[in-house]
């Protein structure tokens, strides 16, 4: 089983949580799916698109506990593999949510992946 993770800002996951349906951000809405890291490409991903943001939580999901028609891993920054759902991500998939501070440098600080 491989972990894959979403950073999303606290506000938009917690209504998902309402809704028991994470529907994406306004990045994926505009793409058509769900933009996921894996553990070797999540820290690049929060430094690059996500730099000095607060109030966002890291979420965990197996990436086989989604249809093999719905997660597809696909090249992106450099060639790069990442996994991209092109479908429904109940928040009932997720394997845990945890706090994603910055440090005193303004850097993510990553929980042990």
């Amino acid at each position: 089983m491989s972990l894959i993770f979403k950073i999303a800002p606290e506000a938009l996951w917690q209504e998902a949580e309402a809704a028991g349906i994470f529907a994406g951000a306004p990045i994926d809405l505009a793409d058509g799916y769900i933009h996921f890291s894996s553990a070797e490409t999540v820290k690049e991903t929060a430094a690059l698109y996500f730099a000095g943001q607060t109030d966002l939580l890291l979420i965990a999901v197996e990436s086989e506990d989604f249809p093999e028609n719905e997660m597809k891993w696909e090249a992106s920054r450099g060639g790069t593999l990442f996994p991209h759902l092109y479908g429904e991500f109940p928040v009932s998939k997720a394997k845990w949510v945890k706090p994603l501070p910055l440090d005193a440098e303004g850097n993510h600080e990553f929980p042990e992946l």
